[in-house]
């Protein structure tokens, strides 16, 4: 399972992180696609890059299977797992901008600068189930796209394409997205803020101390519990101006709602685990990263990308967080 999350630093920069949680990695690597790169697409001519992006990829014959990735115009997108809700159309239909789901970050953030932009070309788009090769089948999954102003919550479904207003920036996986959104309303009275003494007949009762506030938010690895969880930290986070201080509250925000092994098995038994975390800056080009065996916290920056052929995917330079 996954979870993201996205906002801003005081100057209105966007900021939009992940945990990836399987059993197992895939062999995923940081990569650039530059602007002007070719994408072959699915069910459309080739086009070039508008452009530039970096990302958490599969690269497959210089093509970027991206699990979340950012531009070089401050828009990004995460997918996350979504099956048994996330349903695709089955064949193209004429007239349609039609997007295989393998092919979709891609697709959005190589091509667009804003949400609203993304949203407008939605509206006639469809999501079509169709895999990449026999390696690598139909993965189901609903999408985060955010930029500084913003995010939303993109879901395939029998009855075609939602496009949500996302008012908490977050998503984790199951159920669909607006039930989620109601499910907070059970958490409402939860608040960072130390409880007053209160009496009961004659006894007077005081908090233990600070946490008081927050009982009942949830703390296992379930989706909606992480999903309420997500969203009550990073709606009380206090706003960080700069890029350091807002790269530390995602990974802080992150590793709340992580997945360490031995903790949540799936239905075959093997233990889900947070694979990796990321978080790309908008303001900077840059995608932090680090792993579950490896909690150093590494970098690349799109700068590389204006040294670079367009004609192939980048292997990034890695530098390390200080």
């Amino acid at each position: 399972m996954c979870t993201a999350v996205r906002f801003s630093n005081e100057e209105g920069s966007v900021f939009l992180g992940r945990n990836l949680d399987w059993s197992c990695g895939y062999g995923e690597n940081v990569r650039i696609m530059p602007k002007g790169f070719m994408i072959a697409w699915a069910f459309d001519e080739s086009t070039p890059a508008k452009h530039a992006v970096i990302g958490m990829c599969v690269e497959f014959q210089n093509y970027p299977l991206f699990f979340d990735c950012g531009n070089d115009a401050g828009l990004a997108v995460a997918g996350l797992n979504h099956p048994g809700c996330a349903e695709y159309a089955p064949n193209p239909i004429g007239g349609k901008t039609n997007i295989a789901a393998y092919e979709f970050p891609a697709w959005v953030a190589a091509n667009f600068e804003t949400v609203d932009e993304v949203e407008a070309a939605l509206a006639n788009s469809l999501i079509i189930e169709k895999p990449f090769n026999e390696h690598f089948p139909v993965s189901y999954l609903h999408w985060i796209i955010g930029d500084a102003a913003r995010s939303i919550v993109v879901e395939s479904r029998a009855d075609g394409l939602h496009v949500f207003d996302n008012p908490v920036d977050v998503l984790a996986n199951h159920p669909n997205f607006e039930w989620h959104l109601t499910n907070l309303r059970t958490y409402i009275t939860a608040t960072p803020d130390m409880p007053a003494p209160a009496t009961w007949g004659r006894a007077e009762l005081a908090p233990f101390g600070a946490g008081a506030g927050m009982r009942g938010i949830p703390g296992d690895v379930y989706s909606p519990s992480r999903f309420v969880k997500v969203a009550y930290l990073n709606a009380n986070y206090p706003t960080k101006s700069g890029e350091s201080d807002n790269v530390v509250r995602m990974f802080h925000t992150l590793s709340n709602v992580s997945m360490p092994e031995g903790a949540s098995a799936m239905s075959n038994g093997e233990f889900e685990k947070t694979v990796y975390t990321s978080c790309f800056s908008g303001a900077t080009g840059r995608y932090y990263f680090n792993t579950y065996d490896d909690f150093a916290i590494r970098y690349a920056s799109l700068e590389d990308a204006k040294r670079a052929d367009n004609n192939a995917l980048i292997e990034c330079k890695l530098k390390r967080f200080e």
